[in-house]
């Protein structure tokens, strides 16, 4: 179970069979703030980029596909060097909603599904439509698979109803 764009690198390089790629889940970004703060408006572009102009501090992870994207968006938008003195650049082994539950940072941005475990945070909501971010996941057999049908019957597993209500339940929206 990876990202589709891994998926498809390894379905290439011949270790993965094709025809078991199966879309599992998507996720979005979302923004978070620390539980029971007042939630800025980020229902439009607009207002999303207001709210990240009026933050005190706003938090994420530099690195990975959501922190390449944000840095890009925050230039596209053309905040970037507006917020540049109030952006805490996380590493990794400290994510966005770890850093809003503890106080860190007022404002934080990642994954929806990266926000909900931190009781110490809450989702604002997700990013508007025009500039969402979604990642994708599926899974695949491997071609040197010792139990390709078990491998089968996973994915086979993940695609049905009992855990599409654990994805959603997990911030994901089930693929289909």
């Amino acid at each position: 179970m990876l990202t589709t764009a891994a998926l498809d690198d390894l379905i290439g390089q011949g270790k993965l069979v094709a025809a078991t790629r199966t879309a599992l889940a998507n996720s979005g970004a979302g923004v978070a703030v620390r539980k029971s703060a007042a939630k800025p408006d980020i229902s439009t572009v607009d207002a999303f980029k207001n709210a990240l102009l009026n933050a005190r501090s706003v938090a994420y992870v530099e690195q990975g596909g959501t922190g390449i994207y944000l840095k890009a968006l925050l230039q596209r938008l053309g905040i970037a060097d507006a917020i540049k003195t109030k952006l805490k650049l996380l590493p990794p082994e400290n994510p966005a909603a770890n850093a809003i539950a503890n106080g860190e940072a007022e404002i934080g941005m990642t994954q929806i599904s990266e926000i909900l475990p931190y009781a110490g945070a809450e989702l604002v909501g997700p990013f508007p439509a025009d500039i969402q971010l979604t990642t994708s996941f599926g899974a695949a057999v491997g071609k040197n698979a010792a139990r390709p049908e078990a491998a089968a019957a996973l994915i086979k597993f993940l695609t049905g109803p009992s855990a599409a209500a654990v994805f959603k339940a997990k911030g994901l929206d089930p693929a289909g």
